[in-house]
C-alpha cells in the first residue's frame, strides 16, 4: 500500500492489535518488529489509535487504525517530524447487541486529537487518551507502538479483555515454539 501513494500521500489501514507490538521485547530479528522500525527510522507513521473490543464482525479482539504518511509535505499543522501520535482510544464506545460502536461523539473526540494534534484536546473526559513519542521513544520501546503501552487509562480495571489477552497468548506461544525449534537445530547440530 505505501508503494501505492504518490510523494505527498497518506493512508490508514485498520490491523490487529499485534501488528503495532508483535517482535518486541524479542532477541535477535523479528519480521514485523523490523518492519516497524523500518517505517518508524523513515518517519512514515504518523499516528497509530487503538479501538474498542467488540466492533468487529469477524474478531471480538480490539482493533488499531495506522496512519501512514508519505513525504513531509503531508506533516500534519503541529507535528514536528519524527513523532508519532498514539491515540487510546479503548474505552470510547458505546455498548451495543451484537457489537460495540462508536458514537458521534467519540468519533469528534479522536478526530480533534488527530487533527490538532493536542494531546489535550480531549476536554470531555478527565484521563488523557493521547501521548506524542518521538522516533527515539519508540527505539528504546523495541518499536512496540500500541497506544496502551503509552498512554494508561488510569482508574480503569486494569485486567485485560478476554480477547486481548488470548492474543498476547497465542503471540507467546509461537514465540516459545519459535525458540524450541532454534534450540533444537543447536542440539541437533551439538549431536544432543
Amino acid at each position: 500500500m505505501l508503494a501505492l501513494l504518490n510523494d505527498s500521500g497518506r493512508m490508514a489501514v485498520v490491523l490487529d492489535t499485534g501488528a503495532v507490538s508483535r517482535g518486541s521485547g524479542n532477541q535477535g530479528s523479528n519480521r514485523e518488529r523490523d518492519i516497524r522500525r523500518a517505517f518508524v527510522e523513515r518517519d512514515l507513521i504518523e499516528a497509530v489509535i487503538l479501538l474498542p473490543e467488540n466492533l468487529f464482525y469477524n474478531t471480538t479482539a480490539p482493533g488499531v487504525i495506522v496512519v501512514i504518511r508519505k513525504g513531509a509535505a503531508s506533516l500534519r499543522p503541529n507535528r514536528r517530524p519524527g513523532e508519532i501520535l498514539l491515540i487510546n482510544a479503548s474505552q470510547r464506545f458505546a455498548k451495543g447487541r451484537p457489537k460495540n460502536y462508536l458514537t458521534d461523539d467519540d468519533v469528534a473526540a479522536i478526530a480533534r486529537i488527530y487533527h490538532t494534534w493536542d494531546v489535550g484536546a480531549n476536554h470531555d473526559s478527565p484521563l488523557p487518551i493521547a501521548a506524542i513519542i518521538t522516533r527515539e521513544e519508540a527505539a528504546r520501546n523495541d518499536y512496540n507502538l500500541s497506544p496502551s503501552r503509552y498512554v494508561a487509562m488510569s482508574g480503569k480495571d486494569e485486567t485485560l479483555p478476554l480477547e486481548e489477552a488470548m492474543v498476547l497468548l497465542r503471540e507467546a506461544e509461537e514465540e516459545r515454539a519459535e525458540a524450541d525449534r532454534r534450540l533444537k537445530e543447536v542440539f541437533l547440530k551439538l549431536g544432543l
